[in-house]
């Protein structure tokens, strides 16, 4: 026990000791980082239109890498958002590969049989992985009430599990009911835009009657306004979805392009869907082993990551045209810091001869550089967020500032700070302090 007690008293003194030494470091660097920062807001305010002309460099640098970061990935983040909207986990069904461009083979695929809405059972029943299969048809016919005629819409036909896919809110009225989806009733809910053309104010439309290639429709609801599409998706606001059963008396869906759309369980990969999908198409198809498909099956997944690559080239170009303005403003920086070394010479000596070791004074002048380079950052970020603002709401596109670009301006700051500081910074700690004095 005695023994036991004269460790733990040998122990403590020196837990102590370290504590002691751990809280002189930490006030000797607040001390530091404090020192730093002072001194560089009176070179901020004594020499105001130098210091500015210097940092106007990085502020412009800062502008054009976070104004074009925040902008493509605002951009990105909006058609990501648009294709999530195409369903999640899902795959379609189609005789097209998506796609485009000059070199697209359509002549291989024009031939293909369309998919067909018997194949919507058996799809169900051969692949375990699919949790949802939904029968579309898509057209374009003019929506008539009451003399007035509104041409061009677009006219989806749909199977009942379209909603469990592609979730929809109505802002007025309800959905279309699982009876009137199994008799074929002539009920329909209609985008925002056509509710607002043809009744001016959306809620009005609920229950009224419309005619489209004059059949009667009952409008059961109005489906919530989505705004606009970068890459056209769905397009609901200038739509009208009706049951398929009744669809089909209205369109041929052997000449209007349909699709089956496929969703994968919760613990399914699209891709692992994918492979699935595969056998049950190619068994429907009955293809033997040689023969080519004669469908596509389109994974949304996939979409999304050619957006991504696509951005990728438009990130880095962005970043190097702000790079050349923080190269700029690295020179302005750094001739800063030469003119305050000088201007601070006989202050150096005198910090030397009293005893400050060169690391201080090397990480006085760097801290100091840092901060400049830093407020030069926080302008341009000021500026990025105050055009953010204005776009937003002149062009009804949400531009955002993330937090990563938020952390890759301290971080560019600070680096640009350091590099345009190092220089001077070097040559105030080598100084002599009685030269230095002198002078």
């Amino acid at each position: 026990m005695l023994s036991g007690s004269r460790g733990a008293a040998a122990v403590k003194p020196a837990g102590n000791k370290n504590l002691v030494i751990f809280v002189a470091m930490l006030r000797r660097t607040l001390e530091i980082v404090g020192s730093s920062f002072r001194m560089a807001m009176q070179e901020l305010w004594k020499n105001k239109l130098r210091t500015f002309l210097s940092l106007f460099g990085v502020t412009i640098g800062i502008f054009c890498i976070i104004g074009v970061l925040a902008t493509v990935n605002s951009l990105q983040q909006n058609i990501q958002n648009e294709i999530k909207t195409l369903g999640s986990n899902t795959i379609y069904v189609d005789k097209w590969e998506y796609g485009g461009g000059p070199d697209y083979p359509w002549w291989k695929y024009v031939n293909r049989p369309v998919p067909r809405y018997e194949e919507v059972k058996q799809i169900k029943e051969r692949t375990p992985n699919a949790k949802y299969v939904a029968f579309t048809l898509q057209g374009r016919g003019n929506v008539e009430f009451s003399g007035f005629l509104l041409n061009g819409a677009t006219v989806y036909s749909v199977s009942e599990e379209y909603i469990k896919i592609q979730p929809l809110t109505m802002s007025f009225g309800r959905y279309i009911s699982d009876a009137e989806f199994n008799d074929g009733s002539g009920v329909a809910v209609i985008g925002n835009e056509i509710a607002e053309k043809l009744f001016n104010e959306p809620e009005l439309a609920v229950n009224k009657m419309i005619s489209i290639a004059g059949k009667k429709i009952l409008v059961a609801g109005v489906i919530e306004k989505q705004g606009k599409q970068m890459i056209g998706g769905w397009g609901f606001d200038q739509s009208v979805i009706l049951p398929f059963q009744f669809g089909r008396r209205i369109y041929n869906e052997e000449k209007t392009d349909p699709v089956i759309m496929v969703q994968g369980r919760e613990q399914v990969t699209s891709k692992g869907l994918k492979d699935e999908l595969m056998v049950t198409m190619r068994s429907l198809h009955k293809l033997s082993p040689r023969q080519a498909d004669n469908f596509a099956l389109n994974d949304i997944n996939d979409i999304g990551d050619q957006v991504s690559e696509a951005f990728a080239g438009l990130n880095i170009g962005g970043a190097v045209i702000g790079g050349i303005s923080l190269i700029v403003g690295l020179f302005g920086v750094a001739n800063i810091m030469f003119v305050t070394v000088k201007e601070r010479t006989s202050q150096i000596g005198l910090k030397k001869a009293l005893g400050a070791k060169r690391q201080i004074i090397l990480t006085e002048f760097l801290l100091e550089s840092a901060f400049l380079c830093m407020l030069g950052g926080l302008i341009g970020l000021l500026l990025v967020y105050v055009l953010a603002q204005i776009l937003s709401k002149a062009l009804d596109f949400p531009v955002f500032i993330s937090v990563g670009n938020m952390i890759w301006t301290f971080l560019i700051c600070v680096f640009v700070g350091v590099m345009a500081g190092i220089i001077p910074a070097v040559q105030a700690a080598k100084m002599d302090p009685v030269v230095a004095i002198r002078s």
